[in-house]
């Protein structure tokens, strides 16, 4: 299973940004998908998540602003970023579980396949 993110730059904030995670290795319609960030020192953070079955969830911190979508048939996953702030800045990362039929998960041990991290940058 590989995970490619991609998408990431520099937006002044107030702008909007979409973020593209390619899955290859596995049909996302079984499996649930996951955005986190992270920036230098901290740990990885959940930032939105979508279950096997469509549902999403998202963290306080973005919810309202951040929309988390999959094309199943492009085998894709996308986080829609509207009115970024200065803290969205971080290095994001897509991830899946091993199992099949999850849900949206919190926890980044629940995720077992990450991408690369795509980097967001935000000016004020």
């Amino acid at each position: 299973v590989q995970l490619q993110a991609s998408g990431g730059g520099l937006v002044q904030a107030g702008g909007s940004l979409i973020l593209s995670c390619a899955v290859s290795g596995r049909t996302i319609s079984w499996y649930a998908m996951g955005w986190f960030r992270q920036t230098p020192g901290k740990e990885r953070e959940f930032v939105a998540a979508i279950s096997w079955s469509g549902i999403s969830s998202y963290a306080d911190s973005v919810r309202g602003r951040f929309t988390i979508s999959r094309d199943t048939a492009k085998n894709m996953v996308y986080l829609q970023m509207n009115s970024l702030k200065p803290e969205d800045a971080a290095v994001y990362y897509c991830g899946t579980p091993s199992r099949r039929h999850g849900s949206a998960e919190y926890s980044p041990d629940k995720y077992t396949y990450w991408g690369q991290g795509t980097l967001v940058t935000v000016s004020s």
